[in-house]
Order: structure tokens, then sequence, then C-alpha cells
């Protein structure tokens, strides 16, 4: 069973704590070791190196932060240097949110991860109506395979929609489109934000709860998020940063959004470093719900994540069974298994990855389109990670563009 709240609270709360004496230095996966100085040179240098605007740099060494770092700025007209206690689009590290939640769910028995979700249902899913009539399903209606769509499918990418409804194999197509399946439900891994959606709909009916209160309840004042939200908050004007293009033009700031556990998500470094930190040291005592969160249930041999090649298959990810869980990626390396979570939106890109077993792992979030460029040789500088697929990720070095 979870954990009493209060218990969370006070784990958490020294975990804050703790993080706020710097260790000299930080410990890597193959147990050598950086200064904290070598390890901000390093960053400073690639940040310069690569144009990226703005980056959080955090690292987790025994369950706790032990690094963490801003660099660059917050906005790029202004010259406003950048904080670790900046809002951030979370873009798709929600999914990872939305996973934990519905891992709780599976261990109350509130839901199965493999029944068809049409049976939690009041209606049938192509009949439910939307105030925003193309976030529904009506497009499937006649489709029985709309009723084959497990929990399970939705939070490892294998429901058979598409990433979203205007986005086809090849392109990305504007104006409406008719939600079309792109594979039968659960034939192979295939990213899909429209998965998310049905499942958030059905957590929804059978909570009773919208997304938001759900969140509020289970993780956020759990995990002492006080500055992240699914929904723009009034309180969150003047203190978030910009999203900027790969030439440093700072991208207008979109408020205007429904709570999605796909990708709505404001949050800060600090606060989801905290989520992160509180999930590590829950896997740290054997957690039945990260038990449930990181159990693959999908291998992946795609050649990419996105794009034409996300539908040609490879055997170049074998090596570390590369895989999905319950919103998270799962990889296997000789210090056991990763857990990681993307986010790319325009002007934000983001990456974590955790290593429980070992009680590491690092969130890198960034606030510009160059962001990801940098990302492979962070990961191998600050906890020698060098088992994430950042080619499968599109993480193409700046040095090899």
């Amino acid at each position: 069973m979870p954990k009493p709240l209060h218990i969370v609270l006070f784990c958490v709360s020294c975990l804050i704590m703790n993080a706020c004496t710097e260790p000299a230095a930080i410990s890597r996966l193959d147990k050598s070791s950086i200064t904290t100085e070598a390890l901000t040179d390093s960053i400073q240098h690639l940040v310069d190196a690569a144009d990226v605007t703005g980056i959080t740099v955090t690292v987790f060494n025994d369950n706790q932060i032990a690094y963490q770092r801003t660099f660059g700025l917050a906005n790029a007209d202004t010259g406003d240097s950048l904080r670790t206690d900046h809002l951030y689009y979370g873009a798709s590290l929600s999914k990872a949110v939305f996973g934990y939640i519905v891992a709780q769910l599976v261990v109350e028995s509130k839901i199965d991860l493999d029944t068809p979700l049409y049976t939690y249902l009041d209606q049938p899913i192509t009949e439910v109506p939307f105030e925003k009539d193309w976030r529904g399903w009506r497009d499937l209606k006649g489709d029985p395979r709309v009723n084959e769509i497990t929990a399970r499918m939705c939070l490892n990418h294998t429901s058979g929609f598409p990433n979203w409804r205007w986005i086809t194999k090849d392109i990305r197509i504007d104006g409406d489109q008719p939600l079309t399946f792109f594979f039968d439900p659960g034939e192979r891994y295939s990213y899909s934000g429209e998965g998310m959606q049905l499942l958030q709909y059905v957590v929804e009916q059978i909570t009773g709860k919208g997304l938001e209160e759900l969140a509020r309840e289970r993780v956020f004042r759990p995990f002492g998020m006080a500055n992240t939200s699914y929904l723009w908050q009034d309180e969150f004007e003047g203190t978030y940063c910009f999203g900027h293009t790969a030439d440093q033009q700072v991208i207008p700031k979109d408020k205007n959004d429904d709570a999605g556990a796909a990708g709505s998500m404001e949050t800060t470094p600090e606060d989801y470093s905290r989520f992160l930190a509180g999930v590590l040291q829950q896997a740290a005592t054997g957690s039945a719900v990260t038990d449930s969160l990181f159990k693959p249930s999908v291998r992946i041999r795609s050649k990419a994540q996105f794009g034409p090649l996300a539908y040609e298959d490879t055997n170049a990810n074998d090596d570390i069974a590369l895989s999905y869980a319950m919103g998270w990626g799962i990889l296997q390396t000789p210090y056991g298994l990763g857990a990681f979570k993307e986010g790319h939106s325009e002007g934000f890109q983001h990456y974590s990855i955790l290593f429980p077993e070992s009680g590491q792992g690092i969130l890198l979030m960034s606030n510009s389109d160059n962001g990801e460029s940098i990302f492979r040789d962070l990961l191998r500088i600050g906890i020698g990670d060098t088992y994430t697929p950042w080619r499968w990720e599109n993480y193409i070095p700046y040095d090899e563009k």
C-alpha cells in the first residue's frame, strides 16, 4: 500500500534539507566521480558552445538532490538570468507524473491494467461528449478496436493511436483531422498522446475527480510541489521562463490549455526534482507503486521514437533491452534498470533518467530548442550515463550537426 501522506511529506522534507548541503564531488554510475566545480565548468562550456539559451541541471546521488545549477537566461530579450524556481512548460514530463498516479490506483485495485477501458464507462467511448469536439473519439464509431484498448496500452504507447490526430506517419498536417488507428491495439510501440488522453478521461470517471485534483492530492502536495500544476494558475504570472528558438528568439508564453495528462504541466526544476527524488526514495524501500511503475511491458525496436523511422525496426537497442512501462521508458544496464522520461515542445526540451538500484539520476530542463544538442554529453559527464539511446531520441550533439 502507498505510504501515508504525512510519512511521504516527512521523507520529501528530509530529501530537500539534505540537498541544501552540496557534496564536493558527484558520484557516477561506474563509481568514478567529478567535482562540482568541474561539472559546473563542463556544463557552462557546453551551453556556450551549443548556444543553449538556458538549462537547469540536477543530479541525484543516494536518492536525493546532490547538485542543482542553472545556466543561461530566462528571457533572451531582457537578459534575465534563469533560476531554479522559474516555471517551465513541462511538456511530456506530464506523462511521468500521470503514470505515477495510475500506478497508485493499480496498487489500490481501483483500475486494472489489462481490463478494456470501455468497461469502466457508462456509455460507449465513441459517444462521450466533449465541449471541444475534436478531443473526443467519435471518429472511431463502428471500429471495434476501440473496445480493445486497456490502461496498459495507453501507458506503454501500444494503443495504436498516432501521437496526435493531426500528425500522420510522415508529416504534421494543419487543420482538423479524424482520429484513426495506425496499428491494431497492442501490436507495437508507437508514442501516443491520444492514448494518454483516453486513459485520463477513464481515470477521471473512475475516481470522480479531475486530473488537477488527483495530481494535487497524490503528487503535488505529498512531494511539496507548490509551484506545479496541470492548469495555468494566476500566481504563476511573472514567475516563468520563456522558451526560445534555436536562434535565440523568444517564444510567447502559451497559458491557455485544459488539464492534460499528455502534456499541460507547468513545473519548476525545484519541484520536479522533489518528485524524482521522492520516486527514487520510494523505489529504495521496495514500494509496490514504483515496482508497478517501472515494470517493462513492451520491447521497443523502432529506429527512432518519432518521424518516419519510428515505423522501421532495428536491433540496435537490444543491448539495453529498450522498453516501455507505465508512462516511463525503461532500459537495462550493468548498474540496474534505468527509468527515463523526456519532454519536448517548441522552445522547451527536457530529459530525466533514474537508476533506482544505485540511487542516482539526472534531470535536464532547458528553455531552448538547442538544449537536446548537449544532452548526450551532459548525461555522460554528469552521471556516466552512456546507455540512454540518444540517437533514438534524436539528441544529435551540436558538433555533429
